[in-house]
């Protein structure tokens, strides 16, 4: 046999390890797994999240509707529970919802929409006139005098694995119509 240089050595060996085919399926397991599971812990995220959106959208009509059946005043006690039943369907911590309802009326003789109060749970503030008259777009077109009820909602998100999910507000803007009166009112003796 001739003897080789360490050239052709080299290119001997990498040859024979290139057509190796033993323990292949071992190797190509240890590189696919990782990879399967990051992507499975990702698509689990993503439906989460997408879940997450449905439930609070729906926790929102839900306070939505009930507002519109009410005939008599709402006050804080009223609000609290709002909010409570907000963090109850959201399955979310009180700390981590905010709720802001407002009673907006619609002057159709100045084309501008009014608010006739609002009052809010959690870290966001309440609505002020020249707030509701920006939110003209998103708002409904309405007869003279007519009003809605607007409840936003407010829900913290954390994904439940780090797959670039970052932690971000769910935010929901549903308005309704009230149903037994023309209008839903707030008890002044109540406070905010």
């Amino acid at each position: 046999m001739r003897k080789m240089n360490l050239k052709q050595k080299m290119r001997f060996y990498a040859a024979r390890f290139g057509r190796d085919e033993e323990a292949s399926i071992a190797v190509e397991t240890v590189i696919i797994l990782p990879a399967l599971f990051w992507a499975y812990l990702t698509m689990f995220s993503i439906f989460h999240a997408y879940r997450q959106h449905t439930v609070n959208l729906r926790a929102a009509f839900t306070i939505g509707d009930m507002i519109s059946r009410e005939t008599a005043y709402l006050d804080s006690a009223y609000m609290n529970g709002a909010q409570d039943l907000l963090t109850y369907l959201t399955a979310a911590e009180e700390s981590d919802t905010a709720i802001r309802i407002t009673s907006v009326k619609y002057d159709a003789n100045n084309n501008v929409y009014k608010r006739d109060w609002s009052k809010k749970r959690g870290w966001v503030s309440a609505l002020g006139n020249n707030a509701v008259k920006k939110l003209k777009d998103r708002l409904p077109i309405m007869k003279h005098n007519e009003r809605v009820m607007l409840v936003e909602t407010w829900v913290k998100y954390n994904p439940p694995f780090d797959t670039g999910l970052s932690d971000h507000e769910i935010v929901n803007f549903v308005f309704t119509r009230p149903r037994y009166a023309p209008q839903v009112l707030w008890d002044p003796s109540s406070g905010s």
